[in-house]
């Protein structure tokens, strides 16, 4: 999980009420967004993707405040969470992370519809085997993983699935995907720098 140390510094110069919201709010979208890198962005903590803004988070005087960029629900001047006053004023966690999810898939959009101009035409996409969809169907987390990767990191999974040649195999890998995506892991997890 690469930090910014600044955002280490805004957090212990905080109000001690916003502290625990403010770091329990880090953990999430790290844990949701295992990609994504930290900065400040007009004075505040922020997540991004890309260098695109996916979240920010702020404290005040009395309360904190959690924007999701992009979100397209209109929340109150602090964001779709409203005046953050204790941890326990947030939405669920699984709330948060499909809005988190939503955000990341947005902005890999963005990202794609100008990535690789000049280059040949992308891969098609592969479509998802009925066991898998199926198995996707029984685990939302997995689902919400898969569904908000790029179709690069989608194909990475999709293909290592389809090229076994048993079933057993098959089966195997599965349930290792849904394990892997349910953790918001890419296919190829081991091999990125932590």
């Amino acid at each position: 999980m690469p930090t910014d140390p600044r955002i280490d510094d805004y957090i212990a110069r905080a109000a001690p009420f916003a502290q625990p919201i403010l770091a329990h709010l880090r953990e999430l979208v790290h844990r949701v967004l295992p990609d994504v890198e930290e900065g400040i962005k007009w004075g505040m903590p922020h997540f991004l993707l890309g260098g695109k803004n996916v979240a920010g988070m702020s404290a005040f005087k009395a309360h904190c405040a959690f924007v999701i960029h992009g979100d397209g629900r209109k929340g109150d001047a602090m964001g779709q969470c409203g005046k953050i006053a204790a941890v326990s004023d947030l939405p669920p966690e699984t709330e948060l992370a499909t809005a988190l999810l939503a955000a990341a898939t947005r902005v890999a959009e963005r990202g794609s519809a100008t990535a690789g101009r000049g280059k040949g035409a992308p891969k098609p996409e592969i479509p998802v085997p009925q066991d898998l969809a199926e198995a996707l169907d029984g685990n939302p987390s997995a689902r919400a993983t898969f569904d908000a990767f790029a179709p690069s990191h989608r194909r990475e999974y999709l293909e290592w699935i389809t090229e076994a040649k048993r079933e057993d195999t098959r089966a195997k890998r599965i349930a290792q995907a849904l394990e892997w995506l349910a953790e918001g892991r890419k296919r190829n997890w081991k091999y990125e720098k932590c």
